[in-house]
C-alpha cells in the first residue's frame, strides 16, 4: 500500500476546527517550538531583527507543508445505487420490466436521501450514544435510556422506507423480499448502526407471520410492519443470558410462571439485550410447573412476547442493570436487564421455543449478510475515491499498480459476497409466497448459515485492507473508517460464531440425511453444463469441476468417520461451500426466466463487461476446495487433535 503519512508536527498560522465536515484531531491552535524558538507574541517583541528574520524563514515551508501534506482530500461517496454498478446490473437481469421501472426509480430516489438527509444522521448517532440515567435527582428509579434525535429518527426513516414493511406487503410477490434486502443494504452503512434492531424486528415479524398472526399478536405484527412512523415499532431478541454463548439449551435460566388470567411473569437475568431501547420483544423462558420444577435441555424452552414498556411509558417489571460497553456498534443501546415479574404471552407450543424462533435466527443471520457486504462496498467505494484523488510518490495512487490490485482484490470479495446475498434473498423470496420448490428449500436451509459465516470473515478481512489503502488517514477517527471497522468486526459473532455456524451446516446434513447436498451438487453441475459454452470462463469451469469432484471425494471418504473427523473439518467444508457456490454464481449462463429457474449467472450474460469475467475468473483461481486440501495434509484425525490441544496448551507454563 501507498500510505500517507501521519504529520510528525502541527502549525497553527491558520487554525482550523472543522473541514469537510469532520473534526479535525485537535481542537485549539498550537505554539510552534522548533530548536527553542517560541512564537509566543511577548517573545517576537523581544527578539531582535535577525530573529525575526530567521522565523519568518522558518514559518513558509512550514505553512506549506500544512497544506501540501495534512489537508488531504476527503473521499467521497454520491448516490449509492446509481453508484453500484453490480446492483444495477443484478436488477436489470433478474427483475421483470415493470417491477424494474418501479424499483428503479425508488432506489434513485432513496439513494439520494441517503446521501443528503441520512448519512449526516449516521455520524451524529457515533457522537451521540446512548446514555443510561438509572437515578433521578431525587433517589427514584428511573432506569431510562436516552438516545439521540438522530437515532430516533433513524427508526422514523425506516418506517418512511418501509424498510420492514416491503417484505411483508409484497407488493412484487417473491421479489419483494429482494427488493426489501436491496434498501437494506443500500440503508445499512449510512444507518448509524440502526440497521440492528431492524433485522430483530424483520426476524420477530417473520415469527408472528409463521404463527399465522394469532388474534393477540395481530396489534404488534401490524406496528412492526407500518410505514406509519407514529406507530412503528422496534423488536429486541433476547436469548443470551448470564452464561453467554449460543448454548440457549443448557444457558436459559430465566423461569416463567403462569397467571390466573393466562399469561406468564419472567424471572431472570438477561445477559445481553441489544436495541434494548425497543418496544417489545421475543424471549425464550422455561415454564415452571405447580412444584416450581424446570425441564432442562432445548425441551424445556418456550417462547415468549412481551411490550418492554406498558402505556404509561413504565418499564414492564424489567430493571436496566448497565448499557454494555463493547468495541462496535455503540451507537445502539445493548444492556444488562433483570426481569422481575416481566408480564409475558406465551407464543409458541410448550417446549418448542427454539423451534419456533428458529425463523427469526434465519432473518437476522440473512440481516447479517447484508450488513457485511454493505461494509464492504462502502469501504470499497472510499478506497476507490481517495485512489483517484491521493498523490504519493508523484503520482496518484490509481497509478500505481500494486496499489490497484490490492483494491481489485477486494472488489473480487464483495462482488462473490453480493451475489450469494442475492441468491438467498431470491430464495427467501420464493419460499415466503410458497413458489420454492422443494431442492430450493433445502438450498435455503444450507446457504443461510454458510453465507453468514463466510461473509463476516470477509468484511473484517475487506475492512482491515480498506483501512490500510488510505493509510494514517485510515486509523483516524473523525474519518469515519475506525467506525466501519468495529462496526464490522461485530459479524462474525452475532446470530453465532464461524464455528458454531460451521457445526450448524454439518447438523442441515445429517437433518436432512443429505438432501441438502444433493441440492447443492445438483444445482452447480447444473449451471456448470449451461456455463461450459462460455469459452472466455472455460478456466473457471474446470477449475470447480475439479474442486466438485475433491469435494465428493471427501464426502465419500467421510462417511465412515468418526464424528471427531467432521467436526474438525466443520469450518474449512463450509468455507469450500461458499467458494463453490459462489463461484457458480459467478459463472453460469442466463436462460428465460420462470417462476422456479435457479440464479440467472452473471458473468455469461449476453450484456455483461470484461470486469465481470474477470471477477469469476479471480474468484476461481482461489483454493475453491479447502476441505480436500487439509484433508489431504491428515488435518483432521485423532492425532491432529492431539497436537492442537498440545499447540495451544504446550507453551503455557500454567
Amino acid at each position: 500500500m501507498f500510505a500517507c503519512r501521519l504529520p510528525l508536527w502541527r502549525f497553527s498560522a491558520t487554525c482550523k476546527l472543522q473541514q469537510s465536515g469532520h473534526f479535525l484531531p485537535w481542537d485549539s491552535c498550537q505554539i510552534l517550538s522548533i530548536k527553542g524558538i517560541n512564537t509566543t507574541l511577548g517573545q517576537e517583541q523581544q527578539a531582535g531583527l535577525k530573529g525575526k528574520q530567521e522565523l519568518e524563514d522558518l514559518e513558509m515551508p512550514l505553512a506549506r507543508s500544512e497544506t501540501e501534506a495534512l489537508f488531504h482530500e476527503q473521499p467521497e461517496t454520491g448516490n449509492q445505487y446509481l453508484e453500484d454498478a453490480l446492483l444495477w446490473s443484478y436488477l436489470k437481469t433478474h427483475l421483470p420490466p415493470k417491477v424494474l421501472e418501479e424499483v428503479h426509480q425508488d432506489l434513485e430516489r432513496f439513494g439520494n436521501r441517503l446521501h443528503t438527509k441520512i448519512q449526516p444522521l449516521s455520524w451524529e448517532c457515533e457522537l451521540n450514544p446512548p446514555v443510561f440515567r438509572q437515578y433521578d435527582a431525587w433517589g427514584q428509579r428511573v432506569d431510562h435510556i436516552y438516545t439521540c434525535s438522530a437515532w430516533r429518527r433513524m427508526k422514523e426513516i425506516s418506517a418512511e422506507e418501509g424498510l420492514i414493511a416491503e417484505a411483508y406487503e409484497r407488493r412484487y410477490s417473491h421479489w419483494s423480499r429482494l427488493y426489501q434486502a436491496v434498501k437494506l443494504y443500500l440503508f445499512s452503512s449510512s444507518s448509524g448502526g440502526f440497521s440492528c434492531p431492524l433485522a430483530m424486528t424483520d426476524g420477530a415479524a417473520k415469527v408472528i407471520e409463521s404463527l399465522g398472526i394469532p388474534g393477540s399478536l395481530k396489534n404488534a405484527f401490524d406496528h412492526l410492519t407500518t410505514r406509519d412512523p407514529q406507530k412503528f415499532w422496534t423488536s429486541g431478541q433476547w436469548m443470551t443470558e448470564r452464561r453467554g454463548g449460543s448454548d440457549v439449551a443448557n444457558g436459559t435460566e430465566t423461569v416463567a410462571r403462569k397467571q390466573p388470567d393466562g399469561t406468564y411473569r419472567l424471572y431472570g437475568f438477561k445477559w445481553f439485550t441489544s436495541a434494548a431501547d425497543s418496544d417489545m420483544t421475543l424471549t425464550l423462558a422455561r415454564i415452571a410447573d405447580a412444584e416450581g420444577q424446570c425441564t432442562q435441555g432445548s425441551r424445556g424452552l418456550s417462547l415468549f412476547f412481551l411490550r418492554v414498556r406498558d402505556e404509561e411509558g413504565k418499564l414492564n417489571s424489567i430493571q436496566v442493570q448497565r448499557l454494555k460497553d463493547k468495541l462496535g456498534t455503540r451507537q445502539m443501546a445493548t444492556a444488562e436487564l433483570w426481569l422481575q415479574g416481566a408480564r409475558a404471552e406465551l407464543i409458541s407450543a410448550e417446549g418448542r421455543g427454539v423451534a419456533a424462533i428458529s425463523n427469526m435466527l434465519n432473518i437476522t443471520r440473512i440481516h447479517n449478510v447484508i450488513a457485511a457486504v454493505a461494509s464492504m462496498r462502502r469501504m470499497i467505494s472510499l478506497s476507490r475515491d481517495y485512489a483517484r484523488k491521493r498523490m504519493a510518490f508523484g503520482k496518484l495512487l490509481k497509478d500505481h499498480p500494486l496499489h490497484m490490485q490490492t483494491i481489485a482484490r477486494m472488489e473480487v470479495q464483495v462482488r462473490g459476497a453480493f451475489l450469494l446475498l442475492m441468491e438467498i434473498v431470491r430464495l427467501l423470496g420464493l419460499a415466503e409466497t410458497n413458489l420454492a420448490s422443494e431442492q430450493e428449500q433445502l438450498l435455503l436451509r444450507l446457504l443461510v448459515p454458510v453465507a453468514k459465516l463466510y461473509t463476516g470473515k470477509q468484511a473484517s478481512a475487506v475492512a482491515i485492507e480498506g483501512m490500510e489503502s488510505l493509510g494514517g488517514q485510515g486509523y483516524m477517527e473523525d474519518t469515519g473508517l475506525p467506525v466501519i471497522l468495529r462496526d464490522t468486526l461485530v459479524l462474525s459473532i452475532w446470530e453465532g460464531t464461524t464455528n458454531i455456524l460451521s457445526l450448524d451446516v454439518l447438523r442441515s446434513l445429517v437433518k436432512s440425511q443429505g438432501q441438502v447436498m444433493a441440492a447443492f451438487l445438483s444445482t452447480v453441475q447444473k449451471k456448470l453444463e449451461l456455463a461450459s459454452g462460455t469459452e472466455e470462463l472455460s478456466p473457471a469451469v474446470q477449475r470447480t469441476r475439479e474442486a466438485i469432484g475433491r469435494l465428493q471425494q471427501f464426502m465419500a471418504g467421510a462417511g465412515s468417520e468418526q464424528a471427531l473427523t467432521m467436526e474438525l473439518a466443520a469450518r474449512d467444508f463450509s468455507y469450500s461451500l461458499a467458494r463453490i457456490y459462489t463461484g457458480r454464481a459467478m459463472t453460469g449462463i442466463t436462460q428465460p426466466w420462470n417462476g422456479l429457474a435457479l440464479l440467472m449467472e452473471h458473468a455469461a450474460r449476453p450484456d455483461a463487461s470484461s470486469t465481470d469475467v474477470c471477477a469469476a475468473l479471480r474468484w476461481c483461481n482461489q483454493e475453491l476446495c479447502p476441505v480436500a486440501v487439509e484433508s489431504a495434509r491428515g488435518s483432521y484425525g485423532g492425532g491432529a487433535a492431539l497436537q492442537d490441544s498440545a499447540l495451544v496448551f504446550g507453551s503455557s507454563r500454567l
